[in-house]
């Protein structure tokens, strides 16, 4: 069967579900932001316990990656993703899911040709333009004394 560009676009409006734009924005702008109040939440959790502002940090960038693997792995996390959409690509957690996911879809394979070469499928790109363009910047801040 061969189809036209018109006819396939035509077919796929037909086939495809309506969505609602504001719905959308709103769910992803209330999941986000239930993920930032987690992550002030424990910060604040990690202050009042006597840690310095530079540790909380790091511990709060690490429990919101731990939480979100093991949501990610519980397969909690599609869940909410599906309900949240945008909302949960927040950059801590939307990266740990991006890593845990693709490693979980192929352990099957072994731990080095399914989950060692897998793994970084998806977050693999934004690992390697973030730390060329770093790179990059650092260079051109160190010749031009921008420090």
């Amino acid at each position: 069967m061969k189809m036209t560009a018109s006819e396939y676009d035509r077919l796929n409006k037909q086939v495809s579900p309506n969505s609602s734009v504001v719905k959308n924005c709103i769910f992803a702008f209330l999941i986000g932001g239930l993920i930032c109040t987690i992550g002030e939440f424990l910060t604040n959790s990690f202050l009042h316990m006597g840690m310095l502002q530079r540790e909380a940090a790091a511990l709060t960038s690490v429990s919101l990656i731990f939480i979100a693997a093991l949501l990610t792995g519980l397969n909690v996390y599609d869940n909410i993703a599906k309900f949240g959409g945008a909302g949960t690509l927040v950059p801590i957690t939307g990266f740990s899911n991006s890593i845990v996911a693709p490693a979980l879809e192929f352990k099957s394979e072994g731990f080095v040709l399914g989950l060692g070469a897998k793994m970084f499928i998806i977050a693999g790109p934004v690992l390697v333009y973030g730390i060329t363009s770093s790179v990059v910047y650092g260079v051109i801040a160190f010749l031009f004394k921008l420090y």
